[in-house]
C-alpha cells in the first residue's frame, strides 16, 4: 500500500462493514452432534494432504498482560495486591525472588511488582508471552511456547512422525526463544516421540505504515523522520504466504491450557481440521466437474448444485447474474483457500465475532468482524451485533493449495478497505495509526468460510497476567 493510499484512508477512513445478520447456529454456525464430529475425525484420518504445520503469531512483548501491574508500581492497586497475595500460585513464583510477601503490605507490594516486570527480577514486563511461564506441574514449569509443542505432538503430526511450527517473532526477542526452545526440544522429541521443526519468522517491515497527527499530517519524529509502525497481525498474511505446507492450524501464543485439557482441545482441532478437509474435497470435487463438462452441463451443475451449496454450506448468497457470467462467477467464489473457523457462545469475553456481510459485487459471505468496523449508529447493524450469539477465539485451520495442487498467492484474497484507525501515542504526543485488516478478519476476507461451533473450553487466552489463576492455567 502506497503511503498516498494510506492517507487516503487516514482522510477518508475505512468504510463500515454492511452487515446483513449475525452468524448463528443453522445460519452461518454449523453446531455439530458427537457422532458428526466423529465422522470428521475419521475424514481427517484418511484424507490426502500436503503436509501440516501449526502457525503461532506470537509477536510483540507481553507488556499488555501487565498494564495492570504497571498502573500499580509506585502505588498499589487492586490487580497488584491480588498479585501478591496469590504470587504462590503462578508458575513463575520463585520463593529466593519474591519471598512471601503481605497484600496488606504497599512497600510489599509494589516489590513484588517491580520483582515481576523489571531487571534485576524476572522482566516480564519486557519480555514476549511466548517465553513466560504459564504452567507448573508437578515435575517441570512449561512457558507458552513449550504448550503448543505438547499441543503439536497430539494434532499436528505429520505421516513421518515430525511435528512442524511456525511461530511469529519480533526480532529482538529471537534469543529468548530460541533459548526457550533448546531447553525442551530434545526432552520433548524424546518424551512424545516426535521430531520437531520450528520455524521462527518476523512479520517484514515492508509491511509497517506511517502514523499521522490527529490533523492527518504525517507525523513527524524528533529527527524529522516519519514514524513508522508494525500495522496489525494482518501483515502476518505474508508470512502465512511463506508456509509450503497446505493444511495450517492457527492459534494465538497465550491460548493454552494446562495438560489436563489437551484431550478436549485436541479433539477439536482434530474436528475442525477434517471439517476443513471435507470442505475442501466437495469444492475441489465441483472445479473438477466444471473442467470436465460441457458449456450446458457447467450451467446446468452451477445452478443446481453449486449455488445452492454455496448458500446452504458457506451463506454465499449469489446475487442476479446473466446466464452467461454464472458460471465463471460460481467458480471464481469456489477456487479460493478455505478456512474453518471454531466458534464459541458469547460468555462476555473480548473478541471480534462471525457475521454475513454484503460484499460490493452483491453477494453475501461468512466473516469475523472486529467492533470498530461496525457502524454503531446504524440500527440494523447494532441490532445484528447486539444479537450476536458467537465470538471469535482466534482458533482455525485453513486449507492454502488449490484443486491442481497449486498454492494460492494469500494476499490476492486480502480486502484492503478492511482495515480501521486507531488512537495511540509516541514520544508523549498524540497520533493516529493504520491497522491493516486483521488476519482472520479482512485479511481473509475473500476465503471461503465455515463457521463451527466449539466448547469454551478450548479458548483459555492470558490477556491479563491474572488470567493465570483461572482453572485452565492451574
Amino acid at each position: 500500500m502506497t503511503t498516498e493510499q494510506q492517507l487516503k484512508y487516514f482522510r477518508e477512513g475505512f468504510p463500515w462493514m454492511k452487515i446483513d445478520a449475525p452468524a448463528i447456529p443453522g445460519k452461518g454456525i454449523a453446531v455439530m452432534t458427537p457422532s458428526e464430529e466423529d465422522e470428521c475425525i475419521a475424514y481427517l484420518q484418511k484424507a490426502s494432504v500436503k503436509g501440516k504445520v501449526k502457525f503461532v503469531p506470537a509477536s510483540g512483548a507481553a507488556s499488555r498482560m501487565f498494564k495492570d501491574i504497571f498502573g500499580g508500581l509506585e502505588q498499589p492497586n487492586d490487580a497488584v495486591r491480588k498479585l501478591t497475595a496469590e504470587i504462590r500460585n503462578f508458575a513463575f513464583y520463585d520463593e529466593s525472588l519474591f519471598g512471601n510477601p503481605s497484600p496488606d503490605s504497599d512497600a510489599d507490594c509494589c516489590a513484588t511488582a517491580a520483582k515481576l516486570l523489571k531487571e534485576p527480577g524476572l522482566g516480564y514486563g519486557s519480555k514476549p508471552k511466548g517465553v513466560l511461564k504459564f504452567h507448573r506441574y508437578a515435575d517441570e514449569v512449561r512457558t507458552a511456547l513449550a504448550e503448543h509443542l505438547v499441543e503439536g505432538q497430539e494434532y499436528m503430526r505429520n505421516a513421518d512422525g515430525s511435528v512442524n511450527l511456525t511461530v511469529t517473532i519480533s526480532p529482538e526477542h529471537r534469543e529468548l526463544f530460541e533459548n526457550a526452545l533448546a531447553e525442551i526440544k530434545g526432552k520433548y522429541e524424546k518424551r512424545y516421540g516426535v521430531k520437531y521443526n520450528v520455524t521462527f519468522t518476523y512479520q517484514s517491515k515492508d509491511t509497517d505504515t506511517i502514523a499521522v497527527t490527529p490533523d492527518n499530517e504525517p507525523f513527524l519524529c524528533d529527527d524529522g523522520t516519519v514514524l513508522r509502525r508494525p500495522a496489525g497481525h494482518g501483515a502476518l498474511i505474508y508470512n502465512l504466504n511463506e508456509v509450503e505446507e497446505e493444511l495450517v492450524s492457527i492459534k494465538n501464543i497465550d491460548n493454552v491450557a494446562v495438560e489436563k485439557y489437551l484431550p478436549v482441545t485436541a479433539r477439536y482441532k482434530k474436528v475442525l481440521m477434517g471439517k476443513a478437509l471435507e470442505l475442501r474435497d466437495c469444492i475441489f470435487g465441483y472445479l473438477r466437474k466444471l473442467d470436465a463438462a460441457s458449456p450446458a452441463e457447467a450451467l446446468a451443475l452451477a445452478k443446481d448444485e453449486i449455488v445452492p451449496f454455496l448458500a446452504g454450506q458457506l451463506c454465499i448468497g449469489i446475487p442476479a447474474v446473466p446466464e452467461d457470467k454464472l458460471v465463471a462467477f460460481v467458480r471464481a467464489k469456489l477456487d479460493r483457500p478455505v478456512r474453518v473457523c471454531g466458534m464459541v457462545k458469547n460468555q462476555g469475553e473480548p473478541g471480534g465475532g462471525p457475521f454475513v456481510i454484503r460484499e460490493a459485487d452483491g453477494s453475501t459471505s461468512l466473516q469475523i468482524l472486529e467492533s470498530v468496523q461496525i457502524n454503531k449508529n446504524d440500527a440494523s447493524a447494532k441490532a445484528a451485533l447486539d444479537s450476536a450469539t458467537h465470538f471469535n477465539p482466534v482458533d482455525l485451520v485453513c486449507c492454502l493449495r488449490n484443486y491442481k495442487g497449486e498454492k494460492f498467492n494469500l494476499p490476492e484474497y486480502v480486502d484492503p478497505d478492511a482495515g480501521f484507525i486507531s488512537s495511540k501515542s509516541f514520544q508523549g504526543r498524540e497520533l493516529r495509526a493504520l491497522e491493516l485488516p486483521g488476519l482472520w478478519n479482512g485479511s481473509m476476507s475473500r476465503w471461503n468460510t465455515l463457521f463451527v461451533e466449539v466448547p469454551l473450553e478450548t479458548f483459555n487466552p492470558v490477556k491479563v497476567v491474572l488470567d493465570l489463576l483461572r482453572p485452565a492455567h492451574q
